[in-house]
């Protein structure tokens, strides 16, 4: 179906279960890691076309791997979306000023990620890309 490829970083086994248990059927191709340096080399490995990014974990937080991911050009790129229990504004704050494109907290709606995953994945398409037609916006345009 959409054969994009998500990381899912969080060092929570459940977390990472449920979260793959939504996308999988949706059509994407998940890799989960449990820690932040894990994430890193995955990445440097085989970037994934999005990341689920947990904030707290025990080695390097998902803030500097966004910071690291971000930073580098050869991955600056690829869509971040934090996924965290801290629901203050403050960690939301931060979480978007190392670049991530949104923020979910913990408990995660599934149907607002699939939506949020979906849309980040059709902004990064290329425009003009190969999906055909040429008719523009709706995709349904006739001449006059």
């Amino acid at each position: 179906m959409h054969n994009a490829r998500i990381l899912i970083v969080d060092d929570q086994p459940d977390i990472c279960a449920m979260l793959e248990q939504v996308l999988g059927p949706a059509g994407y191709d998940t890799t989960s890691v449990s820690s932040g340096k894990l994430a890193i080399t995955s990445i440097l490995n085989e970037a994934p076309d999005l990341i689920l990014l947990d904030v707290s974990m025990p080695d390097m937080d998902g803030y500097a791997v966004a910071t690291m991911v971000k930073s580098d050009p050869a991955t600056a790129r690829i869509p971040i979306i934090m996924v965290s229990a801290q629901v203050g504004r403050g960690a939301r704050v931060v979480g978007l000023g190392t670049g991530a494109e949104d923020y979910l907290t913990k408990p995660v709606d599934t149907a607002e990620l699939v939506l949020k995953v979906r849309n980040l994945l059709r902004l990064r398409k290329p425009l003009g890309g190969s999906s055909g037609g040429g008719a523009g916006l709706g995709g349904d345009a006739k001449p006059h």
